[in-house]
């Protein structure tokens, strides 16, 4: 007999979930089956059950009212992301690995941004960059990251790659924490130089230097956070 481990049961009922979405057998805010039914369906116990709903509720795709029930959020792209956003907040992975991932794939989106980008693109990227400056002015990390964050998305996009533009979703949580928290230890106008030397690089359309601006962004990101752990 194969015993499954607690995150495999997760994964099961998440992907359950998933699949009654997709289905239409649940609508986003609508109420959750009982914690009794949704082990029947899924073949599982009532521990495992309630230890995925708790899960799910830290990530934001679902909300358990006391005494009530569990809701789904109305953010039903959310819930399709669950898979992805489960490993990172189970899985333990770091922000050091984060930033290894982004700067394998990251570069290289720069690069095919500068390539591909639309006018359109291109008055989203700056009206990104304007808002990081007044944000940086207002002394406000919180809308700094937000805005940084955005032009990210905004160049994912501007590659041209749907996949990876989707990719981008699932990995919004983490990468919006570990840019508050870069944000936070250094000086502010080092993320708005650099995504200013990125704006002139795609906009000139020169795959080449938006690819190692956008390296040495993130490796200088990823050097702020080493030195603070060492501190």
């Amino acid at each position: 007999m194969v015993v499954r481990k607690p995150r495999d049961l997760t994964h099961t009922i998440i992907g359950g979930l998933r699949d009654m979405i997709t289905e239409g057998k649940l609508q986003p805010g609508s109420r959750l089956p009982p914690e009794r039914e949704l082990a029947r369906q899924f073949g599982v116990n009532r521990a495992s059950v309630r230890q995925a709903l708790k899960a799910l509720d830290v990530m934001g795709i679902v909300h358990q009212r006391v005494g009530d029930g569990t809701y789904l959020t109305h953010d039903a792209s959310t819930t399709l992301r669950a898979p992805l956003d489960f490993l990172i907040l189970v899985d333990g992975i770091t922000i050091q690995e984060l930033f290894e991932a982004r700067r394998i794939v990251e570069p290289e989106l720069a690069a095919r941004a500068a390539k591909r980008r639309s006018d359109k693109d291109m008055e989203d990227l700056g009206e990104a960059l304007d808002a990081m400056r007044l944000s940086l002015e207002a002394d406000s990390v919180d809308e700094l990251a937000e805005h940084d964050l955005r032009f990210h998305e905004i160049i994912w996009r501007a590659s041209g790659n749907r996949v990876c533009h989707r990719m981008f979703s699932s990995l919004q949580r983490i990468m919006s924490r570990s840019i508050q928290v870069t944000s936070l230890l250094r000086d502010g106008g080092t993320p708005l130089s650099a995504h200013q030397a990125l704006y002139y690089a795609i906009e000139a359309g020169d795959p080449l230097k938006a690819r190692q601006i956008m390296t040495e962004h993130l490796i200088q990101g990823e050097g702020t956070l080493q030195k603070s752990a060492v501190e």
